[in-house]
Formats: C-alpha cells, sequence, structure tokens
C-alpha cells in the first residue's frame, strides 16, 4: 500500500512558518532562551548571546497620529471652511484627503475606537467617561481584550508617545492614587504629556506627565503652544538616542474644544470677519467645497433646522456677541492650526521624514453645539440643564477669549461649522456629527500630489490600516488576554490607489440614541435628541421616526427616500437592532446631564459610602470625581489654622471658574464663596477679623432642597465654635463643577471660584486638621 510522507523540508517550513505566525499574533513575544550549549565554566560553555530588543519588519515607518477637537466638517479651509488652515493646506498639497471618513459623534468614543480599532462599545465607551453607566458597552473602560494600537507597536519595537488629551480613563480613576492601568501608560504609551479631561482651561492648565503632576509653565503659555513644545522636544530626543527606532506619537490637541481661548493678538486677526452670519458662511463655504473637489458636482446645501433662528432674525445685540464668539473661535482654530504647523515642519526635518506616515484626523465629531442656542459663557452651564441667554453674556463679551470664562459658542455657528450637513457634535444620525476629513501623507509611499479619496472610512480602520503599514499582524493574543478581532477595516490600498475598492461598507452609529447604519452606500438613521434640547421626555426608540438616503448619489443627506423604499428602510432598521446587539449599544440611553451625577448612575468613586474625611495638611490635585460630593447635600468645612493678623489664603477649593466652592481668609476675614456656573457668585464673609494664633475655622452648608438638585440653601461661618456670620446660597450647581478643576487644600491650583483672589492664593498661615462632613 503507497503511503503519503511530509518532507523533512516541508515539515520544519510547516513548524517555521506556525512559529513565525506565533509570534506576531501573540504578545508580548516570546522570551528568548540561550540555545547555546552551557559548560561548567565560561571556558567550555559557548559564547553568550544577549536577547534581542523587539523590531518592526524592515522599512516600518515613523507614524505621527494628530486629532482635533470638536471640528465640522467644513470649518477649516482645507475642505473649503472660512477659518484658515495654511498648514492643513499645506501638508495636503503632498496628500491626500478622504471626504467620507466618519468618527461616532463624540469624543471619548472616537478616541477609544481609533486606539483599538473596535467599535466604540466593543470598547467599553459608547459615551464619554463621566456619563458611564455601567453597562458593558458603557462602562468607560478599555478592556484588556482590546488592546490599543500603542500597546501592539510597542510590544512590536516601536517607541510609542501620547501628547495631550487623555478622555478614555474612567473618571473615577484618574485621581493621584490611581489605579494606573486605564491611563496612558498603562495602555500602551511609553510617554505621555497632557491631561486627563474632556476640556481643560487653555492657559491655567493642571498637566500631568507620565503619571506625574506637572508645574505649570511660567508666564502665559497657550496649551496648544506647549503641546507642540513638547511634542516636538520628544521627537528630538527620539533622533538623538535611537534614531533607527521607529516612533509612533500620537498628539490629540484640546482645541478646538471648549473653552474658546486664545490670544488676544489671534482674535484680532478676524474682527468684523464672521459679520455676514451662519447663512451666508453656509453658502460661501458650499461654494468654496464644490470649487476644491471636496463635494461632488450634484452635491445640495441642506437647508437650516426650523429649531435654529435664521441670522437675519436676530437683533443688533445678538449679531455683535455672536459675531465676536465666532471671530474668537476662528482664531482659536487657526491658532492651533499653526502649532501643529510648526510639529510638522520639524518632521519634515527628519533624516527618515519620507519614511513617515502623517494623519491628521480633523476632528474627532462635528463641530460642536453644546453652547446652546444662544451660546454660553460657561459649557459646564450647559451640563448642569442650564441654557444661557446672550443678554447673560453681553456684558461680558470683551473678557470672551480669556481664561476668565469657559465660553462656547452658540449651536447655529456648530452647524454653520458641519457645512454642508444636517446638525452637529452628538447627532450621530446624521453625517453633521459624524463626517470629519482625514489627510495622510507618506512621502516614500504616497508620491502624488493632492488626492481625494472618496472611500467610506471610519475611525475604526486606523489601527487595522496602521498595522498593514508596518507590516504587523493583528494579534490574537495580547497580555495573557485572547482578543477580541478588530472590527475596523484596513484602507491602506486605498492610500496609493484612489481605485481601491471600499474595504469598510457597513457600519452602525448610534449616540444619545441617535442612530444609524450604513449598508453598500445606503444610509439609514434616527434622530433622538440635539445638544439644544434640554427636555428629553416623552421619547420612545420603538416608535421614532427614521431617515434615508443614498448617499452614492446624495452626498450631503439633502433627500429622505424614507417614504419612497419603505421595505429598505425597515431591512436597514433591523440591520441596526441587530449591530447594536452585537457590538453591546444596548440599552439606548438619552438622558442627559442627570447622567454627570455619580450618585444616579452608580459610578465607582474612591469616596463613595464616606461621609467624614480628614486631610491632616495642605493638598491639592484631587479630580472632582475622586473628591468628596459635595452637591445637593448638607455639609461642613473645619480646619485648624495658626494665624497672625491679616493673613490670606485658601483654606479649602473645589472647581473653578465654572463652578464650585471656595473657603478661605482674605485679610484676616473668613469667607465662603459658592460659584453658581459662573452667572451668579454668592460670597458670604465673616463679621469681623480673625485674631492672630491658633483656631477651628469652619463653614456649614444647610441644602434646603430635600430631593430635589440645585436649590438653595444657608451658610454659617464659625470661629472656635462661635458664629461669625451667614448668609444664603440662592442656586447650587446640581451635578459637575468643571472637568478639569481639582480639589485643592491650602491653595488655589486652577482658576478662581471668584474674584476676589488670584490663584494660587496659598494659605500664608498655617493649616491642619481639615475634616470634611457629609451631614
Amino acid at each position: 500500500m503507497k503511503k503519503n510522507f511530509l518532507s523533512a523540508g516541508a515539515v520544519l517550513c510547516f513548524l517555521l512558518t506556525a512559529l513565525y505566525s506565533y509570534a506576531q499574533t501573540t504578545l508580548p513575544l516570546p522570551e528568548y532562551r540561550f540555545k547555546g550549549n552551557i559548560g561548567t565554566t565560561f571556558k567550555n560553555s559557548d559564547p553568550a548571546v544577549f536577547p534581542k530588543p523587539a523590531k518592526p519588519p524592515e522599512g516600518a515607518p515613523n507614524i505621527l497620529l494628530i486629532l482635533l477637537d470638536d471640528v465640522g466638517f467644513g470649518q477649516f479651509s482645507v475642505t473649503g471652511g472660512g477659518v484658515p488652515s495654511p498648514q492643513m493646506d499645506r501638508l495636503l498639497d503632498n496628500g491626500v484627503l478622504y471626504n467620507q471618513f466618519h468618527t461616532t459623534a463624540l469624543c471619548s468614543p472616537t478616541r477609544a475606537a481609533l486606539l483599538t480599532g473596535r467599535n466604540h462599545h466593543s470598547a467599553g465607551t459608547g459615551i464619554i467617561t463621566e456619563l458611564a453607566t455601567g453597562y458593558d458597552g458603557y462602562t468607560g473602560v478599555i478592556p484588556r481584550s482590546t488592546a490599543t494600537i500603542g500597546e501592539i507597536l510597542r510590544q512590536n519595537g516601536y517607541a510609542t508617545a501620547w501628547f495631550g488629551k487623555n478622555h478614555n480613563t474612567p473618571v473615577y480613576e484618574t485621581g493621584p492614587l490611581g489605579p494606573f492601568d486605564h491611563w496612558p501608560n498603562g495602555l500602551g504609551f511609553d510617554y505621555f504629556y497632557g491631561f486627563n479631561a474632556g476640556d481643560i482651561n487653555q492657559f491655567r492648565y493642571d498637566l500631568v506627565e507620565n503619571r506625574n503632576p506637572v508645574e505649570r509653565p511660567e508666564g502665559e503659555v497657550h496649551l496648544s503652544t506647549l503641546l507642540a513644545n513638547k511634542t516636538i522636544e520628544y521627537l528630538q530626543r527620539a533622533e538623538a538616542f535611537e534614531p533607527d527606532k521607529p516612533w509612533f506619537v500620537y498628539l490629540a490637541t484640546a482645541a478646538t474644544h471648549s473653552p474658546h481661548q486664545v490670544s488676544q493678538e489671534w482674535i484680532d486677526k478676524f474682527k468684523g470677519k464672521y459679520d455676514m452670519g451662519w447663512d451666508v458662511y453656509r453658502e460661501q463655504t458650499f461654494a468654496r467645497q464644490k470649487k476644491l473637489g471636496v463635494l461632488p458636482e450634484n452635491a445640495q446645501l441642506t437647508a437650516r433646522p426650523e429649531s435654529l433662528p435664521a441670522w437675519d432674525s436676530l437683533n443688533a445685540d445678538q449679531k455683535k456677541l455672536y459675531s465676536r464668539m465666532m471671530e474668537v473661535y476662528a482664531a482659536y482654530g487657526a491658532h492651533v492650526d499653526y502649532e501643529v504647523g510648526r510639529v510638522l515642519d520639524y518632521v519634515h526635518t527628519l533624516p527618515d521624514a519620507d519614511n513617515t506616515m502623517i494623519i491628521y484626523i480633523v476632528g474627532d465629531n462635528g463641530a460642536s453645539a453644546e453652547g446652546g442656542l444662544e451660546g454660553a459663557m460657561n459649557e459646564i452651564a450647559v451640563f448642569n440643564s442650564h441654557s444661557a441667554t446672550y443678554k447673560e453674556i453681553l456684558p461680558y463679551m470683551d473678557e470672551l477669549g480669556t481664561e476668565k470664562h469657559f465660553n462656547h459658542f452658540p449651536a447655529e455657528w456648530a452647524w454653520a461649522m458641519s457645512t454642508p450637513f444636517k446638525w452637529t457634535k452628538q447627532v450621530a444620525s446624521h453625517l453633521g456629527g459624524v463626517r470629519n476629513p482625514m489627510i495622510i501623507s507618506w512621502p516614500a509611499r504616497l508620491k502624488a500630489q493632492y488626492g481625494i479619496r472618496h472611500q467610506f472610512t471610519h475611525v475604526t480602520d486606523i489601527a487595522p490600516t496602521l498595522l498593514d503599514a508596518a507590516g504587523l499582524e493583528e494579534p490574537l493574543m495580547v497580555n495573557g488576554v485572547a482578543q477580541k478581532p478588530m472590527e475596523g477595516h484596513s484602507f491602506f490600498a486605498s492610500i496609493t490607489n484612489p481605485d481601491a475598492p471600499e474595504s469598510h461598507t457597513m457600519q452602525y452609529f448610534e449616540m444619545f440614541a441617535n442612530r444609524a447604519i450604513y449598508k453598500d452606500g445606503w444610509w439609514a438613521g434616527s434622530r433622538s435628541f440635539v445638544p439644544w434640547q434640554p427636555d428629553r421626555s416623552g421619547y420612545d426608540p420603538n416608535t421614532a421616526k427614521w431617515e434615508m438616503y443614498n448617499l452614492k448619489e446624495d452626498f450631503t443627506q439633502a433627500n429622505d427616500l424614507a417614504a419612497k423604499y419603505p421595505e429598505r428602510l425597515q431591512q436597514l432598521e433591523a440591520l441596526w437592532w441587530a449591530q447594536a446587539s452585537k457590538y453591546n449599544a444596548l440599552p439606548l440611553d438619552w438622558r442627559g446631564a442627570a447622567r454627570f451625577s455619580a450618585e444616579l448612575t452608580g459610578k465607582p468613586n474612591p469616596g463613595a459610602g464616606r461621609k467624614h474625611y480628614v486631610y491632616p495638611y495642605a493638598i491639592s490635585g484631587l479630580p472632582e470625581a475622586s473628591a468628596p460630593n459635595l452637591k445637593n447635600k448638607n455639609f461642613s468645612i473645619a480646619a485648624d489654622v495658626e494665624v497672625s493678623e491679616n493673613d490670606s489664603g485658601m483654606i479649602f477649593t473645589q472647581g473653578g471658574n465654572t463652578a464650585g466652592w471656595g473657603f478661605y481668609m482674605m485679610d484676616g476675614s473668613l469667607y465662603f464663596t459658592h460659584n453658581y456656573i459662573d452667572l451668579e457668585r454668592f460670597i458670604i464673609k465673616s463679621d469681623g477679623k480673625i485674631s492672630a494664633g491658633k483656631h477651628e475655622v469652619k463653614a456649614v452648608f444647610e441644602y434646603k432642597g430635600a430631593k430635589a438638585y440645585g436649590q438653595n440653601g444657608t451658610v454659617t461661618l464659625f470661629v472656635d465654635g462661635k458664629n461669625v456670620g451667614g448668609g444664603e446660597v440662592k442656586k447650587t450647581t446640581p451635578f459637575l463643577y468643571s472637568m478639569d478643576e481639582t480639589q485643592d487644600i491650602g491653595m488655589d491650583g486652577g482658576t478662581g471660584v471668584d474674584n476676589n483672589y488670584e490663584p494660587p492664593f496659598t494659605f500664608s498661615g498655617k493649616l491642619s486638621n481639615i475634616v470634611i462632613d457629609l451631614q
């Protein structure tokens, strides 16, 4: 009987292939073991060989991944917008623009999908970390089964660094004691310089380097400038120390997220340039987009929603204020373009600049309408369910853009920035919320000058594309944890071939129950709420209206075909539910600001369940989510002080100029302030000064709101148990003081809760035994 045997060579080839595949798809790579002969001494042993560091395949590129924040498709000049972006334009001169690239409609979810290559719900981040609810798709925790592209590249020999915004650490894990597993260093990045929050004051910021707080630089240094400086410094070190080691640098700016802050020098450049208003701006931008070829010739400009007023319907004061707000925003955007341009300039000087792949994603979602219909002097007010009026903001118009306010332009300008599409950030049912420009430059591989790519692409596609670019396989096992397959699709082929077939043919979207599904050119979407609608009662996702568009023929979603093709719509709606179930997008949740409350959602808090907190000495930098929760309840703050006459300084503060409390001394008198969302400040002062010596000072707040939120209360001040003053706080902040300010004792490391003092306002006496009681 004839038998078939594999040759020894075939067996060896099979084993080597299997071993290579294992090494590629299992991280960390197998540990090195010495394979020579070991004798009794080094003299009769084979020469020793050290383990070799992991190295990516020959020719793997450097990678610079840039992500801007809150940018509409029609914002910057690179896609026809009215905000000049000469540095983006210059990069595109030798690159390609993807005009059908999509995000998730919100920042944390987009960033989780970007880093992991999985859908945002699969990566546990169906919503921003502050609004997490605990369901699998909404924990705010990136699972170990979805390793980041940083972790994969690092374990394959890349140097990895992250600069700027990190909004992917659970909010209750951002404190000084961690845990640090979900900080950037724990997510695969050797080096991190930036902040753990959704937004931050652009002039008075608290940053960390890896895990450690860093001192703010002297003088007024804008955050975009500082991040550019730090990125360049890192690249200089990388070039000097290990020029042959490829690097992956992720630069995630804070701009152009609120607060819209930039120097007056930049604001002055745009005076009067937006007096035409949002309606004319859209028409002008739409014409420029067609001229650039960013839109097809048959594209139609979508109509203004009925809920947004026409520019011509505004009075003179509104036009004056809203023009100024747009001037500030434009200056903020132009400034970050300039600062990122400095990083690009340096990269172009490197010896391996040609083999540096630059991916520039112009926004993590559409432009933000979170300022409401009349704009906001303080975006945090919106997160506390307060809709500002232009009359509240008008007296402070000339201060907008400074560190004093967390200002945000009106929703109408956000709609205009999203030209030619409908709606804005948060609205994942329509392109205005999820379509962002993306520019790719890679001189070694991309020889053509200026090109547009029309393939449908999604933020989940970035990670698999980077693996393709580096010549690496997707790992099946990382750090002992089996991996969920990446749900994105590499678009590597389309970078050099404009006619490459579309690799990503189906994608679901969901944000605040705003839903959509894309399949082979068709788009079905159902809108729940827009950011300027605080009342979300009465909504039923099972009866909500769906729209449908043929994107191959209707680039801008101008023509709803739902009534014309009801059977196709029914199929797409059913497909959405199936995808939502598969990727953990359920249960749908359309609640708004209430989800900021840890007490309502059950989010963990290091201080949860405690009623008594003791701090033995002055200590600062505790994030709001890790600090005692003073909202909507009785509490007291007591401290032992040793003072001389006329001492001043902060005793205890939570929050800053956006909202919060401050308990301090000024020229010997005791003060207690509540900043109600930068609209009103209730300041209670002691009847007299505190005498020199040792004392116990105390403030007691009695909340009058029972189980309601944001109600009034009374403050009583005590020195050594004696009542020395009191007063009423007519309104309190219900849900959130800030995203970036901290609890500070003995000084104020951020912005002040009122204008009586200038931070850091360090306590000039001695301070000890600070006690917080929640009654």
